[in-house]
């Protein structure tokens, strides 16, 4: 584990991965739903395996989170099954081509994929301000909080998808009125690195944390680690891959 990727997972407010490191001595089980051998969640069902769901955090989103993925990326490879499993009520995933309605006169709604006209999330309010009135979410970050916040966007979609794959949704002509966000430049901690790909490209999980953590700490507060859970199963599943990786002696 390089240092840039122990600081970048390091220090955040997780809920105790106990059960996750009680199932994983205990190893993998059959997914009650189509029977498959999965270890923690069946990515194909999107359903805890060898977990209850009080084992597992649920995050509340200041937005509601659509995922769109590529027909042909691989579910084992893929991160966004973690969001719907970490925030159900919020996160949705449509298998490409099918996508969710965008109704773009009821909701404020962003694409986050990167371009030359993408905008950062620090340009939303300004954008959205654009032609008058902006259409805010006012909210609360906490029920501890008694302050309501004004949030510019109701809606974020991502795509889930190899780079090399992105073009065939990325040109959909239903996301072409979108206006798209581009996230600050961060090194992934992914175990599975896109060959020739540089290591700001980041799996799905991590571009959904860090563009909730970026949101909140330009509308809402200071960020204190809101959305941390949301890299639940990231955290754990990185730090047993390289202690996997040390004790074969690839580290």
């Amino acid at each position: 584990m390089s240092d840039q990727e122990s600081s970048a997972l390091s220090g955040l407010r997780l809920a105790s991965h106990a059960p996750l490191d009680a199932a994983q001595r205990v190893g993998r089980r059959k997914c009650s739903r189509c029977g498959a051998s999965r270890m923690f969640y069946c990515y194909s069902c999107c359903a805890l395996v060898g977990l209850e769901t009080r084992d597992v955090p649920s995050v509340e989103l200041p937005v509601k989170i659509d995922i769109i993925k590529h027909p042909n990326e691989t579910d084992g490879k893929s991160t966004a099954v973690q969001a719907r499993l970490l925030a159900p009520r919020d996160v949705t995933i449509y298998t490409y081509p099918c996508i969710p309605e965008l109704d773009q006169s009821t909701e404020n709604i962003v694409l986050v994929f990167p371009g030359p006209d993408a905008m950062t999330v620090e340009e939303l309010w300004e954008h959205f301000s654009a032609d008058g009135k902006p259409r805010v979410k006012r909210l609360k970050v906490t029920d501890a909080d008694p302050e309501t916040h004004s949030c510019p966007i109701q809606r974020v979609v991502f795509i889930d998808s190899t780079w090399n794959q992105t073009t065939r949704i990325i040109t959909d002509e239903r996301l072409q009125a979108l206006p798209n966000v581009e996230l600050k430049s961060r090194r992934t901690c992914f175990w599975r690195h896109q060959k020739g790909c540089p290591d700001t490209y980041l799996a799905t999980i991590e571009a959904v944390y860090y563009f909730l953590k970026d949101l909140h700490s330009h509308y809402f507060s200071e960020y204190t680690g809101e959305y941390d859970n949301m890299l639940f199963f990231f955290s754990f599943l990185h730090k047993l891959i390289n202690k996997a990786k040390q004790a074969a002696g690839k580290v």
